[in-house]
């Protein structure tokens, strides 16, 4: 039989309270409080997988209330979503500051809000599934010294399921743009590969960057588990204010990374994994999301990822355009060197095209280990998603 998701609802009036009961009791499991302390007191005993939480309540109010949860031993692990009547940008900086995963206005729409905490249970799950991979791992360094080799093979191994499993999470919500997260991450190697032999990053790309690098780029997109599917499945251009939350998925993503490489620690591929997803849309020239970083402000792992996510973009087919030739997309990529992408990357990009071109039968991201870039891993063939368009 399926366990039910816990929920745990936190808001001081009775109507708020039966409003959410009847919204999601025939769907998980819930439990109440009135207050921020009671909703502390009650966090050992239910293990919540998310709080809906309300910001005002006598006593400790909901800001606070979110940032003692999320400092807490079992933080990493829980999902809270902030209820408020006020809905300014100023509150809700405020409520992201204390490290909220969302944020909703009253009144809401009920079946928006069913989607969301759908939403956030499919990120909590993920985000649990990595942090327990990357703790067996971590326990595997204590081993004895005669199965280190054996060991550390299974450490490369069970990265490599768990990047390919979470990858696959975010394939699950939009299948539309085919073998995209395989292919980009081919590109990105391919350009960090050249850069490690050509420079100018020569003193920062070695093997253990490489190593990582190729583990990391599939989680760039993570984030898009917490876009609705209304904007992510659009067949279609999107408004500025879909666009507005379709940028969104760079946060969600570096958020749900960086909890996790901090709970794992520092060290881990993990390292690159959160500043590629939360920078890999930002522009050289400072004209990118969400931050605006310019230049090498902006991690160079983000900007070798940048290049090679918009490479793909452009030359697959999408549910609102044709694939772009190869020597359309080549010159557009020229072209933007210095305002999209880093130009150091860009002369890697041209050095390394005809690695960019499929061979044959067979594209040179579907062959395995045979291209120096694999670094002995056995990419999985069946990952794929990426919606947005390039920029």
């Amino acid at each position: 039989m399926t366990t039910k998701g816990r929920i745990l609802i936190v808001d001081d009036i009775p109507t708020n309270v039966d409003i959410l009961r009847r919204i999601l009791r025939k769907d998980y499991d819930l439990d109440t409080a009135a207050s921020g302390e009671e909703c502390l007191a009650k966090l050992p005993a239910f293990k919540p997988q998310l709080v809906l939480l309300d910001i005002m309540m006598p006593g400790i109010d909901g800001y606070e209330t979110c940032r003692r949860i999320k400092s807490s031993d079992l933080g990493p692990f829980i999902q809270i979503i902030l209820v408020s009547g006020k809905g300014s940008a100023a509150e809700r900086i405020q409520g992201y500051e204390v490290q909220a995963d969302d944020y909703v206005v009253k009144p809401f729409n009920h079946e928006e809000l069913l989607s969301k905490v759908r939403v956030h249970f499919r990120l909590g799950d993920a985000q649990r599934q990595l942090s327990a991979a990357n703790g067996l791992l971590q326990v595997y360094t204590n081993d004895l010294e005669k199965l280190v080799e054996q060991r550390t093979r299974q450490w490369a191994a069970t990265q490599d399921m768990t990047v390919f499993a979470l990858a696959r999470l975010t394939d699950s919500r939009d299948t539309e743009t085919g073998e995209h997260v395989l292919r980009m991450r081919f590109y990105a190697q391919t350009l960090a590969v050249d850069l490690s032999q050509y420079g100018p990053y020569t003193d920062l790309i070695d093997e253990r960057f490489l190593q990582n690098f190729y583990r990391a780029t599939p989680l760039h997109d993570i984030g898009k588990v917490a876009i609705p599917d209304a904007i992510l499945q659009k067949p279609g251009r999107l408004s500025p204010e879909e666009f507005e939350v379709m940028k969104r998925h760079v946060l969600a993503g570096g958020e749900t990374l960086d909890q996790t490489r901090d709970y794992v620690g520092p060290g881990s591929f993990m390292d690159l994994a959160a500043e590629i997803a939360r920078y890999h849309h930002e522009k050289f020239d400072g004209s990118g999301y969400c931050e605006g970083l310019r230049g090498h402000a902006i991690p160079l792992s983000a900007r070798i990822v940048a290049l090679a996510d918009v490479f793909d973009a452009l030359t697959s087919r999408r549910v609102y355009k044709p694939p772009m030739p190869l020597e359309d997309a080549y010159e557009i990529i020229l072209r933007d060197s210095g305002a999209h992408f880093d130009p150091a990357i860009v002369e890697a990009f041209v050095r390394s095209f005809d690695e960019f071109k499929p061979k044959g039968e067979v594209a040179p991201w579907m062959q395995g280990t045979s291209h120096p870039s694999a670094l002995n891993c056995n990419p999985c063939t069946e990952l794929a998603q990426c919606s947005s368009a390039p920029g």
